[in-house]
């Protein structure tokens, strides 16, 4: 099939393009990145394309937005091996890397109730250690208690 018949989605003039993103996953990468409640972004999405890559992927173009360093650490969680591109006249110009590093600092919360992170009165830094990339294990730093992507998501900062 040629290039021409594969293309879903158009190009965008100016935003950010995400590409090898696990098959379903774009949707709570958007709920992360607050794409979601936005309703005047632009967001073009192709979701099960086939990828010889991964199989089986998603697609996520955001019109004039570019990620932030932040966002990316945080589209790491789901989408580790994602390719990013900044976008600008209808042309890459930018291409940046999704990194899983060994903590997550201050992107969300401990979900378990009794960790020490909860009380106000002790206000430490949030951290989550990364100890297995794959399978992705994630665990809190104080109390111990693994961490889904769910719960991740659900308690972001």
């Amino acid at each position: 099939m040629s290039e021409e018949g594969m293309r879903r989605v158009t190009a965008i003039q100016n935003g950010t393009a995400i590409d090898h993103v696990p098959s379903g996953s774009s949707l709570k990468i958007l709920g992360m990145l607050g794409l979601l409640d936005s309703r005047s972004t632009p967001i073009s999405l192709v979701m099960n394309v086939p990828s010889k890559k991964l199989e089986r992927k998603d697609v996520m173009k955001v019109e004039d937005r570019e990620l932030t360093q932040e966002e990316l650490d945080r589209l790491a969680i789901i989408a580790p091996n994602a390719s990013v591109s900044i976008i600008r006249d209808y042309r890459v110009v930018e291409k940046r890397t999704v990194e899983l590093g060994t903590e997550l600092r201050n992107i969300a919360r401990c979900s378990f109730s009794n960790c020490i992170t909860t009380n106000p009165r002790e206000p430490l830094p949030h951290r989550i250690l990364v100890h297995s990339k794959d399978p992705l294990e994630l665990r809190c730093a104080y109390c111990g208690r693994i961490q889904s992507v769910d719960d991740i998501v659900n308690n972001l900062i």
